[in-house]
């Protein structure tokens, strides 16, 4: 039967952001009918975010055992990975998202499970039922894995990030395709738990659009830590032989490992979505959007989609523009300077804004100051052998344009340095600050030189606040 219905907005991809702004537009009193193909919330509270956070978390407590007998001389833990997995299952609800439609609908959503496809710039389907949006609809359909045409990858059972959230029981070998955010992450949680890891990075360096000095700083962490990185190496073939994957590589070496994971990014899919029918370009490598999340008359996306980033944040961001353009709510413009970046290994890497080299492609006249964790005064309490604070600045202005930091709660310290590059605060006003002694964001205060005197007694050969005096003394748009 060819069911019909209509709803102020239709919402095509009910990921975390879907879910966000239609919660947000129920609560204001509107119609809207969801439709998701997989689970509702996507890949954040089930593959990715939420549950690989849980293993960072198990995997620190882990190597914090081992760090207290280096200090007190009592013996670490044992590691198993049973109660992990049993708080993976717990916390995603056991990969179900039925609790998640149960509050879809009782907050007076319509869920409808099943891929949607625009039928016109109004309308759309879901097998033989047709859907009319009165106000708009919002595309928002996320990414998926990218898995890199290797020849001989077909015949291999690889692994992405869903059958590592799942799994019950470790394998004594892993091979991680890809030095990215997840790869990284996942990594070293895996070598923490007893796993024999393998990272294979096509480009110079893992964590390639960070700072260098991110790359050095964690490889040389992995690699204290057993784990082998390979960067420029590239995986030609691979087959299973003997029950292990075998891996060729670049170069004519050969790897075998138990397990394969493809973490080599993520790709938009735009296909089978219908857009010609709304007069979108179905075969673009992203949607393309204003600066208020509008792809044509009718229409928003927001998301992996736009292309815009492939973070949970950023979509949720673009989940409370889009609230406002409908509810016709005051809203700034989306814009993208001051995103914040967060990768959750150990150490932690926490970064905004733009990288030094970025900035320099941008013409930005830069001044750079670089403080290492180490020689600061909670690093020196902590025994903090690695890890920095990296400002950037533009001259002109007198205000960041980006900041890294690598070190314990690296994400955590990052909340200053995001709203002074959000709202471009004058470095000479952060100068100015009173920050707490011995913390961790105050050595944010000793990279800005706040203590000139006392940062001078652990760090003598600190030069990065000179670069920082030059700085115009204003700031601001």
């Amino acid at each position: 039967m060819n069911e019909k219905r209509e709803a102020d907005i239709i919402i095509v991809g009910v990921g975390t952001c879907g879910e966000d702004l239609s919660l947000r537009l129920l609560a204001a009193g509107l119609d809207v009918i969801g439709i998701e193909s997989s689970l509702i919330g996507g890949e954040c509270p089930y593959w990715a975010c939420i549950p690989s956070k849980v293993m960072v978390q198990a995997a620190e407590a882990v190597w914090t055992t081992r760090r207290a007998s280096l200090m007190t001389g009592i013996p670490g833990v044992k590691p198993n990975w049973a109660p992990v997995a049993e708080r993976l299952r717990w916390i995603t609800g056991g990969w179900k998202d039925s609790v998640a439609v149960e509050r879809y609908n009782r907050r007076g959503g319509t869920m409808i499970k099943g891929r949607g496809r625009l039928t016109g710039p109004r309308t759309v389907a879901v097998a033989d039922r047709t859907y009319t949006a009165r106000r708009g609809i919002v595309i928002a359909v996320g990414s998926k894995p990218f898995i890199p045409p290797i020849p001989g990858i077909q015949n291999v059972d690889f692994w992405t990030t869903h059958e590592v959230m799942k799994m019950d029981a470790l394998p004594k070998s892993m091979i991680i395709l890809g030095g990215g955010n997840a790869g990284c992450e996942l990594g070293q949680v895996l070598a923490r738990f007893g796993v024999d890891v393998t990272i294979l990075q096509a480009g110079d360096r893992l964590m390639s659009r960070e700072e260098p000095e991110v790359s050095e700083t964690v490889e040389a962490t992995f690699r204290d830590e057993g784990i082998d990185v390979r960067t420029r190496t590239r995986a030609e073939r691979m087959e299973v032989r003997d029950g292990s994957i075998a891996v060729a590589l670049s170069g004519g070496a050969e790897i075998t490992g138990e397990r394969l994971l493809v973490a080599a990014g993520r790709v938009i899919d735009l296909s089978g979505l219908g857009l010609e029918s709304a007069g979108l370009d179905p075969k673009a490598r992203n949607i393309e959007v204003d600066d208020r999340m509008r792809a044509t008359d009718g229409i928003w996306a927001m998301g992996d989609v736009t292309g815009k980033s492939l973070q949970t944040h950023v979509a949720e961001y673009q989940s409370a523009v889009i609230a406002a353009q409908i509810l016709g709510q005051d809203h700034p413009p989306a814009r993208y300077d001051a995103v914040p970046r967060g990768i959750f290994t150990d150490p932690e890497v926490g970064a905004v804004g733009m990288t030094e080299a970025l900035a320099s492609h941008a013409g930005i006249d830069t001044a750079v100051a670089l403080k290492k964790l180490p020689l600061t005064f909670r690093g020196l309490i902590d025994g903090v052998d690695r890890g920095f604070i990296k400002l950037v600045a533009d001259r002109s202005a007198g205000v960041l344009v980006g900041a890294t930091v690598v070190g314990p709660r690296g994400t955590d310290m990052l909340g200053m340095l995001n709203l002074a590059v959000h709202a471009r605060v004058p470095i000479a006003e952060l100068k100015t600050m009173i920050y707490a002694f011995p913390s961790y964001y105050g050595t944010i205060g000793e990279a800005l030189g706040v203590r000139r005197g006392l940062t001078t007694v652990l760090d003598p050969d600190y030069r990065g606040v000179e670069a920082l005096d030059c700085l115009k003394k204003q700031g601001g748009h």
